[in-house]
């Protein structure tokens, strides 16, 4: 028998690093994959939603007193007399250039978006960031004494914050703060780049968004640390005498990773959904506005705009906790 080539040889021995390594990948790319789907069937919803609205783009930004044959015009201008899934199709394969298609009354819905969208990303990622940080604290220090004093308020002020809406939340914090105290501005005012001119102003509208989410992520927390308590590893670091901040910080938290991401990334998208409504409040200048003013006038780019900026970023946080997800559960024993 003749012998293998040293080379085949290698390459034999060298394929089940490569499996290794190519796994994580392929289960990354998998991920990706199945996001990437969501997000463009949700934004195919969208087209067809528009399009279940009665009127459309050309009546609804006619000139008052345009005939008929003026709103056909207009009509064809904005290719709504093409069928909707061509249109869809034409606005989804410019969509990874950046090209968001262009407004009804003929703005680039990009530079619509550019200064209100920066601006509710800094509301809500700020009270992302917030959310996060409290739920964390507040969870653990109700884990840290089970059926303690400190875990029955947690668990009570946790469930009545995640009962409130945020426009509750946004009048309670507008009558205490504002009217009340005179402490912080009713409205935002704008500087000349189109952003909150003083911090202060994001003050309440980070708080009417975050006090309702770290509601709910307190409880997420503490229930998925009440079930790592009951597993093996955690009670044996129990029996063996580490101190109890140790067992819930070494032990306890990482295990409760997966449950935490996710409930942490399903927030995401009730912040930026929350935000629509306190930016009316507070006089906020982000995407509530613009998008009020695109559904007045069935204006599908820039809704459909709106929500894929959006869905992008939710998109992203929910890749994250997928990932978080994935490693935990991929290096337990």
């Amino acid at each position: 028998m003749t012998p293998a080539p040293a080379g085949a040889a290698a390459v034999r021995a060298a394929a089940p690093a490569v499996r290794r390594l190519a796994a994580p990948a392929l289960r990354v790319a998998a991920l990706l994959g199945r996001r990437l789907a969501l997000l463009t069937v949700l934004l195919a919803v969208v087209f067809a939603a528009v399009e279940l609205l009665p009127g459309d783009a050309a009546s609804a930004t006619s000139d008052r007193g345009e005939g008929a044959a003026g709103v056909a015009r207009r009509r064809h201008l904005l290719g709504l007399d093409r069928p909707v899934a061509e249109r869809f199709l034409d606005w989804i394969t410019a969509l990874p250039t950046g090209d968001l298609g262009t407004s009804a009354r003929g703005t680039p819905v990009t530079g619509l978006l550019s200064a209100p969208f920066p601006n509710t990303l800094l509301l809500g990622g700020t009270a992302f960031v917030l959310t996060v940080l409290l739920s964390l604290a507040l969870g653990c220090w109700a884990a840290a004494r089970p059926g303690g004093t400190v875990d029955r308020i947690v668990d009570l002020t946790s469930t009545a914050a995640f009962a409130l809406p945020e426009f509750v939340v946004s009048i309670g914090l507008l009558l205490v703060f504002s009217l009340g105290t005179g402490w912080l501005p009713a409205a935002t005012l704008t500087g000349a780049d189109g952003s909150p001119s003083d911090a202060s102003m994001l003050v309440m509208p980070v708080l009417a968004l975050a006090v309702p989410q770290t509601g709910w992520n307190t409880r997420v927390v503490r229930a998925a640390l009440a079930d790592q308590a009951a597993t093996p590893h955690v009670e044996a670091a129990v029996l063996d005498g580490l101190p109890a901040h140790r067992v819930l910080l070494h032990h306890a938290l990482p295990g409760a990773l997966p449950a935490v991401a996710t409930g942490i990334a399903t927030s995401t998208g009730m912040l930026l959904g929350g935000a629509v409504v306190v930016e009316t409040l507070f006089n906020y200048p982000g995407v509530g506005t613009v998008l009020a003013g695109a559904v007045a006038d069935r204006d599908t780019p820039v809704i459909a705009g709106v929500v894929a900026c959006a869905a992008a970023v939710i998109t992203v946080v929910l890749f994250l906790a997928d990932l978080v997800r994935a490693r935990t559960l991929g290096a337990r024993p």
